[in-house]
């Protein structure tokens, strides 16, 4: 009985070893699931990228309300999601600590795909990416600009310098407001 009993124990035991080693997959496999991985898109956050860990408004409407409730500038994104430029001013808008931290404090975010019905928020053309404030008493400021004069509100990567720079200055309200 107790040969019998130990067999059977022994059996179990080797099942049991045999159904706990890992599959072992091959190059081809293993490129196919990096693939795979590869193709699965993020679910689409309101950031779009800019900055996950931020506030983002979802209209323009809910922008304009937050920043005039909470005192603070309104700063609006425009952008395509193709556009090789938008996404290179992205990828350095994300990458910058400085940027993001001022943003996540001072500021309402709003970063949009298409324009708005306010014809104040392209006062010389619609076109991407550019940036523009607007501060809670709901004036644009369109005296903060980019280094264009012909795309006054345009930035790129190299310029998120130049971007921190006109943060500060939209904290400041307009000569006369307040």
């Amino acid at each position: 009985m107790n040969k019998l009993l130990l067999s059977v124990c022994l059996i179990l035991a080797v099942v049991a070893a045999s159904l706990g080693k890992p599959e072992r997959k091959n190059e081809k496999e293993k490129e196919k699931e990096k693939e795979k991985e590869k193709k699965k898109r993020v679910p689409q956050t309101l950031s779009r990228g800019w900055g996950d860990q931020l506030i983002w408004a979802q209209t323009y409407e809910e922008a304009l309300y937050n920043a005039k409730t909470s005192n603070k500038p309104l700063m609006v994104i425009f952008h395509l999601e193709d556009c090789p430029h938008s996404l290179a001013l992205l990828k350095a808008f994300a990458n910058s600590a400085k940027l993001q931290s001022l943003a996540d404090k001072h500021f309402i975010l709003l970063n949009l795909v298409f324009e708005t019905t306010d014809n104040h928020l392209y006062p010389d053309g619609q076109y991407v990416p550019r940036i523009l404030f607007v501060d809670p008493s709901m004036t644009v400021r369109a005296d903060i600009t980019g280094r264009y004069s012909n795309r006054m509100y345009a930035y790129e990567p190299s310029d998120i310098g130049l971007l921190i720079e006109n943060m500060h200055k939209a904290l400041k309200p307009i000569k006369g407001e307040l």
